[in-house]
Parts: C-alpha cells; structure tokens; sequence
C-alpha cells in the first residue's frame, strides 16, 4: 500500500492495483490534476473535506472511477447531475479487490449553533496489505483492528485529550498526521509528540507525511 498526503484530509491510496482518493476538499492541493482513478471517496460535506467545484471537476475528468460519499455529499451530487453512491455503516462496498468497510454515522459535536452532518468513515482492507482507517470527522467509530491510522490531529472539534485517547483506543501499528492545516509547525509537532508519549500504544510509528509526500506500508 502506497500513500500519499495532498493535505489536511486528503489521501491518495494505492493498493491492490486501485487508485482511490479519499476526501479532495479545499486545505488540500494536487488533487485536480489526478486521473486514472478507480474511486473518489468522500467522508463528509465540509468543505476542507468536499471543495464543491474542484471536487466536481476532478469526478468529470476520471469518468472510470465511483464515486462512494455519506448520503448528503450524494444527495448534493446527484442535485449536480453527478453519480455517487451512498454509503452506510454495516455495508461494504469493493474497489477491485480492496475491500472499503463505511464506519460511523455522525460528524463530531462541534457546537449547538452547528447541526451534526453524517459523517463515514472508511477501513480499506485488502489481501498482503496493512488495513487503513480514514475517520474523517469523528473519533467515535469502531473500524477494528487496525494496520495503519490516518488520524485527524487538530480539529475545532476535537481536544488534544480526545485526540490520544482515539489513537490508544484504535492501537494502530502507524499513525499518520492529517486534519493538520490549522496548526503551525510547532503546534503540529506538540500535537504528534502528545500521542506518541501519552497514548500508551505499544511499538506505534510516527509517519510524517507532509503535502505530496508518499510512503509504502
């Protein structure tokens, strides 16, 4: 499995002889000029997570690739005269032989002013490769055992508390910082070394990958 970050939330997956990415939203960069994709998977409708036009742009040039996204990115889609497959906990779906598992319902609480939007994230499984969890906006999902975590690091959403508490609960082998545009340097690194002192996670990896970096698992 080959991955590489394009930023913030944004992942490009190789695995299995499939090309999918995960979240093309607004912090993120290098996206647009993909193609060969066989999927575009979206977590949920924010749009550091889903950039509406560049988003849609990207659907149009890779014509090969499904679209799989929580209901309201769909629903959204659909209204744009684009497919898109509605995912939900409990229902997996396959891309080539990379088996993707939807997990979770809800995005996390943000603040009474802010309604919950749905919010999927997505295991991808497949035969010799480690297992990939991509939460999205939550910490509350339960994807199973775990190879490798792209972890939401920073959030408005989301304490640094809650932060190692969802990377000691999951015990991944790796950990890879996404959901990072809001810290500076120092503050994505205070944020990293939190979890690798404090989650209590036996043997966990640090991988930095910074935008356009990539790395093998």
């Amino acid at each position: 499995m080959r991955l590489t970050h394009l930023g913030h939330a944004c992942l490009l997956i190789e695995a299995a002889d499939r090309r999918v990415l995960v979240d093309p939203g607004s912090f993120s960069k290098g996206f647009a000029e993909l193609r060969d994709l066989d999927a575009i998977v979206v977590t949920h409708n924010h749009g550091d997570h889903f950039d509406p036009g560049p988003a849609a742009a990207l659907i149009r040039a890779n014509p090969g690739a499904e679209v799989y996204t929580d209901p309201l990115t769909a629903q959204k889609l659909r209204e744009e005269g684009l497919a898109a497959v509605p995912t939900a906990e409990g229902e997996p779906f396959a891309v080539g032989d990379v088996t993707v598992s939807p997990v979770g319902v809800l995005h996390a609480f943000n603040h009474e002013a802010m309604p919950q939007i749905p919010n999927v994230g997505f295991v991808f499984r497949a035969d010799g490769e480690p297992t990939l969890f991509h939460p999205g906006d939550a910490y509350d999902a339960e994807p199973g055992e775990v190879d490798v975590l792209a972890h939401p690091l920073n959030a408005p959403w989301a304490a640094s508390r809650d932060s190692i508490a969802f990377v000691a609960r999951i015990a991944p082998k790796v950990f890879i910082p996404i959901h990072d545009a809001l810290l500076s340097e120092a503050g994505r690194r205070m944020y990293a070394t939190h979890i690798e002192t404090f989650s209590g996670v036996d043997g966990l990896t640090y991988v930095d990958l910074r935008d356009d970096e990539s790395a093998t698992f």
